[in-house]
């Protein structure tokens, strides 16, 4: 089969005489057919009246034309209970198969809402399994297409068990081969914990949700209203749990992204991301090759210190063709992280966004921050770090909901990283976020500032109150102008240890550079890392603070 939504062959139109070799053919043709329309057209009808696909027109707009080759097609469910053997349609509700995208072999399910609700059956199950256990096997990504509403209840306890057998290959798969979850419709159940366990989840705006338990059981249990959008639509998913990294515009938005994300990414673990043409150098060395818009990174960092620039300015100016693939944008908006390419390699890139917060490490963030390093570390993919941060949020909502065990997670994936590091600093780096974001004590191999660089305990207000305490409050009780010997103050612990040099001098940062040489030297740091081998001690896995 070369579509998901077309038929091998043309089925005949009587019943076909199967003790025939003509028939046999035949009697295939209609299988065929009957298998690529197992579910009802009125339920077709209404997929497409809410704006959705079906699932073999998902399998069609994701893989390249014509790649197509589905598993499976003839499977049923074996299931006597209420009847059920009346209604055995081919496939189950679900079709699984492997195909190529851009060329690149992946492997694909896609859960059909039009047969059984899209409900977990055991063959439905053993269907996903299969063709999951083929993806590790072979090395190649597997993509997720779910819509369905959780176990099938006539089945029993065996749906459960699939689901068992599911969210172990998951497991077994991270950081083996990517995986992809494209939410497409309503899921509910164990049908959102496949989806959580994977690498990315995509959603779409207004048409998927995921909930462990729908409205109307809150509803009974709690005495909560909410409707479906609130409480596992889209939009809550990308800006409230952070479950999800990515929301669609509509269905073709939402695997448009999955596609673009999969250049970024290798087949598997042993292998590295594609490598596109890189842009054409314009010099010998870093100084030759400043163009016009790498020239207006001088001029981005404000001089006062306490006025935001969008960080986003400084990462689209380092990065080929300023293409920058933002992951997670939605959800803690003060960290940035995403997938662009330097020298035509992939990158992954963790910045601290000054716009938002001013910059400052929050439990979300760090989170966020942490899962992408280590699906960075998991896939071969370098990350480059820009900073800009004054340390984390203060406050007892933080503090009472874990920012020092969540916070750490951030610490755990740097240094726990064997991918090369770059890290830029390009204003605050103070306190313990200074050590978080990549630092040279964490392991990063080349980290470099910008003379704006404040590279400090904390700042110099809030240092200049501390150290001079007892100076600032003899000025007080003397009548003394304290606000000016503050200022003074201010002034001089800026001079002597908010800088970049201090930490330059002891080898925290490899180089000062000229903020137009950022994209020349990440390059070429790069370039030269793409030899590095380093090893962790050998254990069982480590513990990362949960």
């Amino acid at each position: 089969m070369s579509s998901a939504t077309e038929p091998i062959g043309t089925p005949p139109d009587e019943e076909p005489d199967i003790h025939t070799t003509a028939g046999k053919l035949a009697d295939l043709y209609l299988r065929y057919e009957e298998a690529v329309h197992a579910g009802s057209a009125r339920a077709v009808e209404r997929q497409h009246a809410k704006g959705k696909k079906t699932a073999r027109e998902r399998i069609d707009l994701l893989l390249d034309p014509g790649s197509f080759v589905e598993l499976d097609e003839f499977a049923r469910h074996r299931s006597t209970n209420f009847g059920q053997e009346k209604n055995r349609p081919y496939g189950d509700g679900v079709v699984t198969g492997y195909g190529t995208i851009d060329g690149r072999p992946v492997c694909v399910f896609s859960q059909d809402v039009t047969v059984f609700g899209g409900s977990l059956g055991e063959v439905y199950g053993e269907k996903i399994v299969k063709v999951m256990d083929l993806a590790i096997k072979t090395g190649r990504p597997i993509i997720g297409i779910n819509e369905g509403g959780g176990a099938r209840i006539q089945e029993g306890v065996v749906s459960l068990g699939l689901y068992g057998e599911i969210f172990r290959r998951n497991t077994q798969a991270s950081g083996v081969i990517p995986q992809i979850s494209l939410i497409m419709g309503a899921n509910a159940g164990g049908h959102v914990y496949s989806p959580a366990l994977t690498d990315f989840v995509v959603m779409v705006d207004q048409t998927s949700h995921m909930f462990i338990t729908g409205p109307d059981v809150i509803k009974t249990v709690t005495g909560e209203e909410v409707t479906f959008e609130d409480l596992g639509g889209g939009r809550t998913h990308n800006t409230k749990s952070g479950n999800a990294h990515y929301l669609g515009s509509d269905e073709d938005d939402a695997i448009a992204y999955v596609k673009e994300l999969l250049s970024f990414l290798p087949s598997n673990n042993l292998s590295e991301p594609p490598v596109f043409e890189a842009p054409e150098p314009s010099g010998d060395s870093i100084a030759d090759g400043v163009t016009d818009t790498d020239r207006e990174l001088d001029t981005l960092v404000p001089d006062s210190p306490n006025q935001p620039y969008d960080m986003h300015e400084v990462i689209t100016r380092v990065v080929d063709d300023g293409e920058f693939l933002e992951v997670h944008e939605l959800f803690a908006p003060n960290v940035i992280v995403g997938f662009g390419r330097v020298d035509g390699h992939s990158v992954g890139i963790v910045a601290n966004q000054p716009t938002q917060f001013a910059g400052c490490l929050d439990i979300d963030a760090s989170e966020k921050a942490a899962r992408f390093v280590r699906t960075c570390d998991a896939f071969n993919v370098p990350v480059l770090t820009f900073v800009d941060v004054p340390g984390f949020l203060p406050g007892t909502d933080q503090e009472w909901n874990g920012i020092i065990r969540r916070g750490a997670k951030l610490i755990y994936a740097y240094a726990e990283a064997t991918v090369p590091l770059v890290t830029v600093i390009t204003r605050k780096a103070y306190g313990g976020a200074y050590d978080v974001m990549g630092s040279k004590h964490l392991g990063a191999d080349v980290n470099v500032a910008w003379p704006t660089a404040q590279i400090a305990v904390m700042g110099a207000q809030g240092a200049a109150n501390i150290v001079h305490r007892k100076r600032l409050a003899t000025a007080a009780d003397g009548g003394e102008d304290v606000e000016a010997l503050r200022a003074q103050l201010i002034q001089e612990y800026e001079d002597a240890l908010c800088n970049p040099y201090v930490a330059a001098e002891r080898g925290y940062v490899d180089g000062v550079i000229p903020p137009a040489h950022t994209r020349g030297y990440v390059a070429r740091a790069l370039r030269m890392l793409r030899d590095k081998r380093e090893t962790l001690p050998p254990k069982k896995h480590g513990n990362i603070p949960l």
